[in-house]
């Protein structure tokens, strides 16, 4: 007897998003299944970000459909309406956007007991466990400023945990820092993906993305050109498009 095949936990259906006369997405689909790691790549303008933040509402999408778990999120209209979706679906940013005026754990619990009304004492408990888990035990009452690039982008990881999420998105969380702070960064993502948390990342690190994703998507001028397992997207693709984008960056 066959087993049937699992439904796809992120299913994004043909989706078009234009900023005036400037179309950015042209019918992109895409699935992506529960504990995948899924890596989008492509040139700057190729519409990467901007299909990362239809996933979570951010960006709403012209037409198309957009499916996370239970969620149809492009019928969300209200930030009432986007709330369990967020829940569900954190997402961590190029820029780290923490707090200056705030410590490293008040950065932490904001979110968690102003958007969800958690608890504080079990947000405090929930903060300092996941300080230890991005190696920052220590820096509680730290302030961003007193912090490294890498310091700050794993506090930020930290807080997008906080939200007990199902899902993280990163938005090229490794490019404005410092070569030798993207190791550490991209060690936490790594930790992360081994304990089965559904991670999808626009990335420019192409080593990192043959190693941890289970699918690799391409993208170029808002069309999903290319997509498949590490070992035959980066050894064997078949567009012309990716074979020489590839030829540059590797």
């Amino acid at each position: 007897m066959n087993t049937p095949p699992c439904k796809p936990f992120i299913e994004v259906a043909n989706i078009y998003k234009s900023y005036g006369s400037i179309a950015v997405l042209k019918g992109i689909s895409m699935t992506i299944q529960a504990g995948d790691v899924a890596c989008i790549i492509g040139p700057s303008g190729s519409g990467k970000s901007t299909l990362l933040r239809c996933l979570n509402g951010l960006v709403s999408v012209d037409r198309g459909t957009i499916r996370v778990d239970d969620f149809s999120v492009e019928l969300l209209q209200s930030e009432k309406e986007l709330v369990p979706l967020r829940h569900k679906v954190s997402m961590v940013f190029q820029q780290y956007n923490l707090f200056p005026h705030k410590t490293v754990l008040q950065n932490i619990m904001m979110a968690p007991i102003q958007v969800l009304g958690h608890n504080k004492q079990d947000v405090h408990e929930r903060a300092v466990k996941l300080l230890a888990k991005v190696q920052l035990s220590g820096k509680e009452n730290a302030y961003p400023g007193e912090l490294s690039g890498g310091q700050q982008q794993r506090v930020a990881i930290a807080r997008a945990l906080a939200m007990q999420p199902e899902i993280i998105l990163f938005d090229e969380v490794t490019a404005a820092l410092d070569p030798e702070m993207v190791q550490e960064v991209l060690n936490v993502i790594r930790d992360l993906a081994s304990e089965g948390m559904t991670c999808v990342l626009v990335t420019h690190e192409m080593r990192f993305a043959q190693q941890v994703a289970d699918q690799v998507f391409f993208t170029d001028g808002g069309v999903m050109v290319e997509h498949g397992a590490p070992d035959r997207f980066f050894n064997n693709p078949s567009d012309p498009r990716l074979k020489s984008f590839l030829a540059k960056v590797l």
